[in-house]
C-alpha cells in the first residue's frame, strides 16, 4: 500500500510541475513591473515548493540513469541537466526574482 501511496505523491508532484511551468513564465513576465511582495508570496507558496518536488524527482531520474550514464562517462552532463536547474531554482535564486527561470 505505501507503494501505490508513494507512486500516487511522485506522479501528483510531476502532474503539479509540468502544469505550473507556464505560470512560472508568465509570472517572470509580470515580476519586472508587478508588486515585490506578490512576487515574493507566490515564489514563496507556489514555485519553491514546486522547485523542491522537481529537484527531487531530478534526482531520482538521475540515480535511475546512473547505470547508463557511467559507462559513457556522461554522469556531469546528467546531473547538470537533471538535478542542476530545479536545485538552483529551489536554493540560490533569490526570492521573487523569476528571471533565471524565464530562459
Amino acid at each position: 500500500m505505501n507503494g501505490m501511496l508513494a507512486s500516487r505523491l511522485v506522479t501528483g508532484l510531476v502532474a503539479a510541475a509540468l502544469a505550473v511551468s507556464p505560470v512560472t513564465a508568465s509570472a517572470a513576465d509580470e515580476s519586472l513591473t508587478g508588486d515585490r511582495g506578490s512576487d515574493m508570496l507566490l515564489d514563496t507558496v507556489l514555485v519553491r515548493p514546486i522547485s523542491l518536488a522537481a529537484t527531487i524527482v531530478g534526482v531520482a531520474a538521475f540515480i535511475v540513469s546512473l547505470p547508463f550514464t557511467i559507462p559513457s562517462g556522461s554522469v556531469k552532463d546528467a546531473a547538470e541537466n537533471m538535478v542542476a536547474p530545479p536545485a538552483k531554482a529551489t536554493f540560490t535564486r533569490p526570492l521573487g526574482d523569476f528571471t533565471e527561470m524565464s530562459r
